[in-house]
């Protein structure tokens, strides 16, 4: 899942971005308020990380003017604002979740995990498919009641199948939910990702839609 972290504080953001990634979220950071609108118009996100007092524009217009355009990005606000009155005026303004700062980057993930199964219609915490489970939580894959090792961006790979079933994306979408904007992309990195799932999982399970893209089909 890619996200957008929205922080001014180095020392924060660097952290944030650096524990995420290591638990397999692919993470991308800008440190205004006035980058956001850039950022989201060049990627297509699925959550954004949302700091209140940001230079340039505040993270309260930030997240206002995006719902007045109608953009219904999951936004969860980490701020140190921890008066009731600015919580109601976020979660009003249009946050989906509000995160006082310091939090616990296990509690941060949570959160997250919460929003985006709330953005894809799910309630099980699991993703459940046929006799395949992956849980989001603890990484772990199962096929037949048998644990499954997958690398993080194979996990993260199948993840963005599962949470889609029936969904053909192109490889350029897959590269963007794999790496942030300064990670180093191989020309060939999907294809051999989906090769290494096949080879674990069975090798009809990814379907080729030639010169679309790969979907995984809805069960029977």
């Amino acid at each position: 899942m890619r996200l957008l972290l929205v922080e001014d504080d180095v020392m924060v953001g660097e952290g944030l971005r650096k524990g995420l990634r290591q638990d397999g979220f692919t993470v991308d950071w800008v440190q205004d308020g006035g980058a956001v609108e850039g950022a989201l118009a060049l990627e297509s996100y699925d959550l954004l990380l949302l700091d209140l007092g940001l230079p340039k524009k505040a993270g309260l217009d930030v997240l206002t003017a995006l719902r007045r355009k109608g953009n219904a990005i999951p936004v969860l606000i980490l701020t140190a604002r921890d008066a009731v009155a600015d919580r109601v005026k976020g979660l009003d303004s249009g946050a989906d979740d509000y995160l006082v700062k310091p939090f616990d980057l296990e509690e941060l993930e949570a959160r997250i995990r919460a929003l985006l199964r709330r953005q894809s219609g799910r309630a099980d915490p699991v993703l459940s498919f046929g006799n395949l489970t992956l849980n989001p939580a603890t990484h772990e894959v199962h096929l037949q009641g048998k644990p499954i090792q997958l690398s993080a961006r194979e996990f993260a790979l199948l993840e963005a199948f599962l949470d889609r079933p029936g969904v053909v994306f192109s490889p350029a979408q897959l590269t963007e939910k794999l790496y942030g904007w300064d990670e180093k992309v191989e020309s060939n990195t999907v294809e051999v990702y989906i090769h290494a799932l096949r080879k674990k999982l069975g090798a009809d399970f990814i379907k080729n839609i030639r010169g679309v893209g790969y979907m995984v089909p809805r069960p029977a």
